[in-house]
């Protein structure tokens, strides 16, 4: 069975480029374009790994981490913070939300696809 990977990005181009990514990878996509959205498809659908964007409508990505990760269920499922934000000390901010990598905007569509791949091996 396919991995399911969330992707919560609010920019229609950067959903497709992320989609577009892991459906050629051989991933499951679900998608939210906001931090509610978010937190709602991850507990709904309890993806394997999340792409979660910080610069969100209704709560942030930092917000949506922290109320995901409190889910017990969803504890040990990896979330990578992929930002635009991409000024000194915000990597530790997704650290401290509850991020398990960072990623900043633009990245490397194959680093990023080698990031999820580690993550899910």
């Amino acid at each position: 069975m396919n991995k399911t990977i969330l992707i919560v990005e609010d920019q229609e181009d950067n959903r497709r480029i992320m989609r577009d990514l892991l459906t050629s990878g051989g991933f499951a996509v679900r998608e939210a374009v906001n931090g509610i959205d978010g937190v709602k498809a991850a507990a709904e659908h309890r993806p394997d790994l999340i792409l979660m964007d910080v610069q969100l409508p209704g709560i942030d990505g930092y917000e949506a981490t922290r109320r995901i990760k409190a889910m017990p269920e969803m504890q040990q499922t990896p979330i990578i913070i992929v930002t635009s934000y991409a000024l000194s000390g915000d990597d530790q901010k997704a650290y401290a939300a509850g991020g398990d990598d960072y990623v900043a905007k633009p990245f490397s569509p194959r680093r990023l696809l080698e990031k999820v791949r580690g993550y899910l091996a």
